[in-house]
């Protein structure tokens, strides 16, 4: 069993499906793959694979969502785990909140859905290097 994990944030269950296979269909077993609906619900996640001294390598995070909004969520996850690369994922992201998300939680990559398996397979490996 991996020691690392990537986990995916979005409200869309279809989104979350589809992050899920493609980075199992290009990485396999090499990680492990969580999803989230919500930041509320990615916050347990995190905490509950540090509990299992799990390694987070990256988190991809919509912007648009109900409650916190991506940068919001990525800025927050900086402020606590700065090791995390950080990838925002939207369809509606303002370059303002784009901006800030570069600046206060060192975005790594903003994906722009709808996204292509390439695009997503290469920020994770540029990640994971």
């Amino acid at each position: 069993m991996s020691e690392s994990a990537i986990i995916c944030v979005d409200d869309e269950v279809v989104i979350l499906d589809s992050l899920k296979k493609q980075l199992k269909r290009k990485f396999g077993d090499q990680f492990i793959y969580e999803i989230a609906e919500s930041a509320e619900e990615a916050w347990e996640i995190i905490e509950e694979l540090r509990e299992e001294n799990i390694n987070i390598i990256a988190i991809v995070s919509d912007w648009l969502m109900p409650g916190t909004k991506g940068d919001e969520f990525l800025i927050q996850i900086h402020q606590r785990f700065p090791e995390i690369v950080k990838v925002m994922l939207t369809g509606q992201a303002d370059q303002d909140a784009i901006s800030r998300a570069r600046k206060e939680a060192n975005l790594h990559a903003c994906l722009y859905k709808p996204w292509t398996e390439e695009e997503l397979v290469k920020v994770i490996r540029e990640a994971i290097s």
